[in-house]
């Protein structure tokens, strides 16, 4: 039996705004090609965490490792090239370029063109309205097809692990499990590693291995997401 290697471990981290610390002491690991879920209520610091993750705010106290070295606290172009990326929450796309362009865009760290290309070519494969729509500025598409854009640009750096932020928000329901989907298509073709985000409480808890829980800026509860999925109602509200 293969034993799983921690690609993330992150320990006691604590951040914030200004003046005000948001977290406090926040611990939590994901290991090579796992899918983890994590939850909370709004407010309770679920994207300060992966902002933070990625060097975009500047950790106050605590460690990250990431594929066993010490990550680069406040500098995420830094991170982004050792295989860190993050599909942020609203998607983050540039609306006035094609789909082509926006993906093009993602793979700045990258230094081989030709793999860059190869890697393009497997995510129009994996979003085929993606490859019909390739010269479409991104502003006119759906919020669902932008949102494939922003996946997209993220899977060009070639990422070891991918944080996804509210991937359905402002989705049709019909489009919710389709996005969400993508993310275990996506850990099963690349191998890529999964943090995710999501509002759709029991969507996400069937897609994870793990799942961990936050409130006010703390890790409350770690459970396999399995267990959490079956006691849903006896938990949910606690937090």
């Amino acid at each position: 039996m293969t034993v799983a290697q921690t690609l993330l471990d992150v320990r006691g981290l604590e951040a914030g705004y200004g003046k005000k610390t948001v977290l406090q002491g926040v611990s939590f690991r994901v290991d090579e090609g796992e899918i983890v879920a994590l939850l909370g209520h709004n407010g309770a610091g679920k994207s300060t965490t992966l902002k933070t993750v990625l060097g975009l705010l500047p950790a106050r106290a605590g460690s990250v490792r990431f594929a066993g070295q010490e990550w680069a606290n406040g500098d995420p172009a830094a991170n982004v090239k050792r295989g860190l990326a993050l599909v942020p929450q609203g998607r983050g796309v540039f609306p006035d370029l094609t789909v082509v362009e926006n993906l093009t865009l993602g793979a700045y760290t990258q230094g081989d063109r030709a793999a860059a290309m190869g890697r393009m070519e497997e995510i129009l494969e994996l979003f085929p309205i993606l490859a019909d729509r390739r010269a479409q500025r991104v502003g006119t598409m759906s919020g669902g097809q932008q949102q494939m854009v922003a996946v997209g640009t993220a899977l060009m750096q070639q990422p070891r692990l991918m944080m996804m932020d509210e991937p359905s928000m402002g989705l049709a329901p019909v489009l919710v499990q389709r996005v969400l989907e993508t993310a275990v298509e996506i850990n099963r073709r690349f191998g890529t590693a999964i943090v995710l985000v999501e509002q759709n409480i029991k969507t996400a808890l069937g897609l994870a291995s793990r799942a961990y829980v936050m409130k006010s800026g703390r890790i409350v509860l770690e459970k396999p997401a399995a267990l959490l999925l079956a006691a849903q109602d006896s938990w949910w509200e606690l937090y």
